[in-house]
């Protein structure tokens, strides 16, 4: 489950020590927006130590690394490469170029170690990577895509369009995302929320995101940690529904139907494959903490 993504300023010491026991579903240590350029090296330090002292750690961590324009790439893939995080979060993706330079230079690296190639992640977060969206999400298994983000933030400046509580002018993009995120069999995660003092704020636009169909957040603040999770989680209404479905379907007389009555409304099997995934999922958050 990817309910909440908390990005850590890698050179924040107090952060990066305190991550681990905060309770997000995934910890993206961020060595780009999150660091003025003089502190790269430093958090390039602190990222290899905090994969070393948590390699055993059942939350996935991902590292955002920094914008092939900005000429430090190669210097964070080198350094976290034979690490193992879980992913390389990739930012302003525009198109398949860089996910398969990424691929070859880590792959190059890891090459006779025995050690697994991490996924990548894409953040969406200019025009020209909503414009390639398609392609870049249709091949997404040839550089082993995972998910993407959305980099709300460089968005909204890129697109000159005005910044509004209810993101009225986002709205196709964020249809766009989840879209092709579903077509393509990849996780979807919404934009972070600037304001972490506005927790009603944060509710609201949370379950947008969610009835959009974004399976989480990325988040900047701990605080808003147990909010996503809460909003981003089946309700105790929508579990005792998925197991009466698929009890339903277990009977011996429902064995060869298509559609049946559950509780009074009509299920197909469509329905049944949805019980099954949503009870998987909540067995493998279960599972992780």
């Amino acid at each position: 489950m990817y309910r909440s993504m908390l990005f850590v300023p890698a050179a924040n010491a107090k952060a990066m020590t305190k991550a681990p026991s905060l309770g997000a579903d995934a910890i993206i240590i961020d060595l780009e927006d999150g660091l003025a350029p003089e502190q790269k090296d430093e958090g390039r330090t602190a990222t290899i130590r905090f994969l070393r002292e948590n390699r055993n750690m059942q939350t996935p961590v991902l590292v955002r690394v920094n914008n092939d324009k900005e000429g430090v790439l190669g210097a964070d893939i080198r350094a976290i490469s034979l690490e193992q995080p879980s992913a390389v979060l990739v930012p302003k993706v525009e198109n398949t170029e860089v996910l398969h330079k990424i691929k070859g230079q880590i792959k190059s690296i890891l090459h006779g170690s025995g050690k697994v190639v991490p996924a990548l992640w894409a953040m969406i977060e200019t025009p020209l990577g909503l414009a390639n969206l398609h392609n870049i999400t249709s091949n997404s298994r040839l550089f082993g895509l995972q998910g993407l983000v959305l980099g709300t933030n460089d968005l909204v400046l890129a697109l000159g369009c005005a910044v509004k509580p209810d993101r009225e002018p986002l709205l196709s993009h964020l249809a766009q995302i989840v879209l092709q995120a579903r077509a393509h069999g990849l996780v979807a995660i919404d934009g972070v929320y600037n304001n972490f003092s506005d927790p009603e704020g944060f509710a609201k636009e949370a379950e947008q995101g969610k009835a959009f169909g974004f399976d989480g957040k990325s988040l900047i603040h701990p605080s808003q940690i147990e909010p996503a999770n809460l909003v981003f989680s089946p309700s105790e209404e929508q579990i005792k529904q998925a197991k009466a479905i698929v009890r339903s379907y277990s009977y011996k007389k429902n064995a060869d139907k298509g559609a049946i009555n559950v509780g009074g409304q009509m299920v197909e099997r469509l329905h049944l494959q949805a019980a099954k995934e949503l009870l998987a999922k909540m067995d493998k958050g279960k599972g992780s903490k």
